[in-house]
């Protein structure tokens, strides 16, 4: 076979190699961000329209950040967990990146987890049961 005929076939899987090896890099850094704030593995991601709620657990600990989709500008935001039985643990405030992290000891409870972000909000019901 020559070179030329290598090259041919060989163009279309390293395009879709590099594609999808540029995809990856461009992970939302929100996510990236809410990762290094909360321990353990994403059980959930609740979004809403103008941010979502990344939901970690580590253990018997439940963790929660939400993240605004128009980064950098002070705006209300909060993000509650409440393991069933407690109290829910709440950051409220004005933020230009993200609520929380909050966490929670929840063991094998279920939690309800909320996050809001200017008008809108997310509401999960209860979760991890």
């Amino acid at each position: 076979m020559r070179s030329g005929a290598i090259h041919r076939r060989l163009a279309p899987v390293l395009a879709v190699l590099t594609a999808s090896g540029l995809l990856a890099l461009a992970a939302p850094a929100q996510e990236a961000e809410a990762a290094a704030l909360c321990p353990g593995r994403k059980v959930r991601t609740l979004p809403f329209s103008t941010g979502s709620v990344l939901v970690y657990k580590r253990g018997g600990y439940v963790c929660a950040v939400t993240v605004a989709k128009k980064q950098g500008v002070k705006q209300k935001m909060a993000v509650s967990v409440r393991a069933r039985g407690g109290r829910p643990v709440v950051d409220d405030g004005r933020f230009a990146y993200h609520a929380g992290p909050v966490t929670v000891h929840a063991g094998r409870r279920c939690v309800w987890v909320t996050g809001r972000v200017a008008a809108d909000s997310v509401s999960s019901g209860w979760i991890l049961c």
